[in-house]
């Protein structure tokens, strides 16, 4: 949740200065594609496991530790890249308990061995480092560190890096592609305060300069930039939920200043969503590691298994609906909507962030669903049509690939306009539900490309959507309707980008009802009731389309 709707953002006046959109003369750097291509010094290991290490000093700003990285060599080398941002120090690479040479190039380092590794290997190496991390300006937009205090004047410190790189505070791999099967996270923070990260707490150890030492066990596979802590002085209270996968328990961390508020709040969201999402999507994929909502001082962002939650305990986002229904006001938008990314962004996971639609527009969608939980299927199907309003359309929702770059914020809105779309021609909620539950037992803990997705829906729904994927995705424009009514006889046709286009639209052939046409770049006619007209022939407002009437 990088931007959580960048035309939104700015209707709130909360546009930070540095959040950008690729425009279509904007050039890729060297950088960009060091930090965005999968090279064959990435690609040639494979990671197993890491151990991030890292003692905070909030008062300095500065972090210094070390990340272990264990892996298993896919082919022969002796030469491999990770990514630290560069104000950050690397001061040692340890391989076999003997310091091995590296070089830098803007954020990434190459690291070379005393001898090739071969395929198969498993094997591991130490990176020690130290510095002040980028301080975010304006986050969860602009990345970086958050050094904040709560109300009584103690410290509140987090970190959000979507996007911006998970690279700019831990070396790692900072590629989607490549997510360890499990992790050991250990914070150092001043022990007067509490510290909460990713997975389940092993252990705290004392360190002899007021320093405590967290020891967070991550389970499951994790992507970079869900890797996160906070410290602050925290309130703590536990629950569970009876769930698909058995007994899952539920954490709550609130700043202790704000836990009488947060308790109720919380209580009305939180189980509730998690029945409702395992119905939709299947199991949710970190029994292992809990549920966890925790109090950040940013807005919110989808940490696997410890979501960040900043939305001041308000209904809406923030007190607003984004959907302009009113509906958005009957749940709290960040506890719901990061919540939903533990399925389509954490479990199922984008190869490379050009595909961030498939995280963001599945979870926009988890919304209309979530409404329709609680609510009823026509408040759901109002909520999907008051993201149309939302929509840009300014450039593709899919991004360049290999160069670190997301398409279009239109990627939440128009993502779950597509999905809502494909809905109406499924046309069998209980296919439709499958389809979900499909993805997510299909791709469980997995990373992925559009293809795979468009694949498996179209061969589970067995529907002709590639080029339903082709417009709505790979162009900026969507598809319009032309037509025309002439002495009872309705002429129709697709205007749009991609050739040979053919989805099928519920129209209003006849008063009060909707009839399946199948409409193709070429004009067709056929037959309508005498009363309907120009004026007042229309198209099924659950499909997001334009319509066009012509002479």
């Amino acid at each position: 949740m990088k931007r959580i709707l960048l035309s939104l953002a700015i209707t709130l006046g909360i546009l930070s200065a540095h959040a950008q959109i690729l425009g279509k003369n904007q050039v890729n750097s060297r950088a960009d594609s060091l930090r965005g291509t999968l090279t064959a010094l990435r690609s040639c290991y494979d990671l197993n496991y890491y151990h991030l290490d890292v003692k905070i000093d909030i008062d300095q700003k500065y972090i210094s530790g070390s990340n272990e990285f264990a892996f298993t060599a896919t082919q022969d080398f002796s030469k491999l890249q990770f990514d630290l941002f560069a104000n950050l120090k690397v001061e040692k690479v340890v391989y076999k308990g003997a310091n091995i040479p590296f070089s830098r190039e803007y954020n990434a380092v190459f690291v070379t061995f005393p001898k090739a590794i071969r395929k198969g290997t498993k094997d591991k190496f130490t990176v020690f480092y130290a510095g002040n991390p980028v301080v975010a300006r304006n986050p969860p937009w602009d990345g970086g560190f958050i050094f904040k205090k709560d109300s009584a004047g103690n410290p509140f410190v987090s970190v959000a890096c979507q996007g911006f790189g998970a690279s700019c505070w831990w070396p790692n791999k900072d590629h989607q592609s490549d997510e360890v099967d499990s992790m050991l996270i250990s914070i150092s923070a001043p022990k007067t305060l509490q510290e909460i990260s990713n997975g389940r707490l092993i252990s705290t150890v004392d360190q002899p300069d007021g320093y405590q030492k967290h020891n967070w066990l991550v389970s499951n596979p994790i992507n970079n930039y869900d890797v996160t802590f906070y410290i602050g002085k925290y309130a703590h209270w536990t629950d569970s939920y009876d769930g698909e996968n058995g007994r899952l328990s539920i954490d709550y961390w609130a700043l202790q200043t704000d836990s009488a508020k947060a308790r109720p709040h919380w209580d009305a969201d939180v189980k509730p969503m998690l029945k409702c999402f395992e119905y939709w999507f299947g199991p949710y994929p970190w029994y292992k590691d809990g549920y966890k909502l925790v109090q950040a001082p940013h807005l919110g962002m989808e940490h696997q298994s410890a979501v960040a939650y900043g939305n001041q305990f308000k209904p809406g986002y923030l007190g607003k609906d984004l959907s302009g229904t009113g509906h958005g006001l009957k749940w709290d938008f960040i506890t719901i909507h990061e919540s939903g990314h533990e399925w389509f962004g954490n479990n199922i996971t984008s190869k490379d962030i050009a595909d961030m639609w498939i995280h963001e527009g599945f979870t926009n969608y988890s919304e209309v669903l979530y409404t329709e939980c609680t609510a009823s299927k026509t408040a759901g199907n109002e909520y999907a049509m008051g993201l149309h309003k939302i929509i840009d359309n300014d450039i593709p929702v899919i991004g360049p690939y290999g160069v670190n770059k997301e398409g279009s914020g239109d990627m939440y809105p128009k993502g779950a306009s597509l999905v809502h779309t494909i809905r109406q021609l499924v046309n069998n909620d209980e296919k439709f539900r499958q389809i979900l539950r499909g993805l997510n037992k299909t791709f469980y803990h997995q990373t992925v490309t559009t293809a795979q997705i468009e694949n498996y829906i179209i061969k589970q729904s067995g529907l002709k959507l590639n080029k339903v994927f082709d417009q709505y995705l790979r162009y900026t424009k969507i598809p319009v309707l032309e037509y025309k009514i002439v002495n009872g006889n309705l002429s129709y046709r697709w205007v749009t980008d991609v050739k040979g286009f053919d989805m099928p639209i519920r129209v209003s052939l006849n008063p009060g009802t909707y009839t399946l046409i199948h409409p193709t770049n070429e004009w067709k006619t056929i037959k309508v009731a005498s009363s309907i007209n120009g004026d007042n022939f229309k198209t099924d407002p659950q499909f997001y389309i334009d319509i066009k009437k012509v002479s």
